[in-house]
């Protein structure tokens, strides 16, 4: 998906397939490495953001994670992404409070690693427990907090304040 297109920007088309309630992903794919976009397409449903200037191996490693059920984010932007909008940041609303309250102390511990950007071996690593565990663990994070991948998981950590920027 690119953000400029004619007819309908890109964020508002993934939007509508996001809540289509079908399964398809959507990769943004921009020339434009403006922080609004992608927090805006992330927002919207997306579940990866790229920069068009990414190597075509990249690429392909990055559709494939969207495919799979995965999130991918042009590594220039996560930092800037978390630095721009930290002040978006604001306390739970109740509906967060109760999905938040749902989480398990060990899957806020799960929660807090990928908000961190650690992988599931290096979660398994760090909780020292085995990496199929990590992922029932992200399996069931994503279900509570009804979210569909972890970039949607990271946006709600960071909405919520569970997390602040450092």
């Amino acid at each position: 998906m690119d953000v400029r297109m004619p007819g309908m920007d890109g964020i508002e088309a993934t939007r509508r397939i996001a809540q289509s309630g079908t399964r398809s992903r959507v990769l943004v794919l921009t020339t434009f490495d403006l922080d609004e976009h992608a927090y805006d397409a992330l927002r919207a449903g997306a579940s990866g953001f790229l920069l068009k200037h990414v190597q075509p191996a990249e690429l392909v490693v990055g559709i494939r994670a969207v495919a799979a059920g995965d999130a991918v984010i042009s590594p220039g932007l996560t930092r800037k992404l978390i630095d721009t909008f930290s002040d978006r940041l604001r306390g739970h609303t109740p509906a967060e409070e109760g999905r938040l309250a749902a989480l398990t102390e060990r899957e806020r511990e799960v929660l807090t690693a990928i908000a961190s950007g650690l992988s599931n071996a290096e979660i398994a690593a760090r909780l020292f427990v085995a990496e199929t565990t990590v992922k029932s663990h992200v399996s069931r994070i994503l279900t509570k907090i009804g979210v569909r991948d972890r970039v949607q998981a990271v946006i709600f950590v960071y909405d919520t304040g569970l997390v602040r920027p450092v």
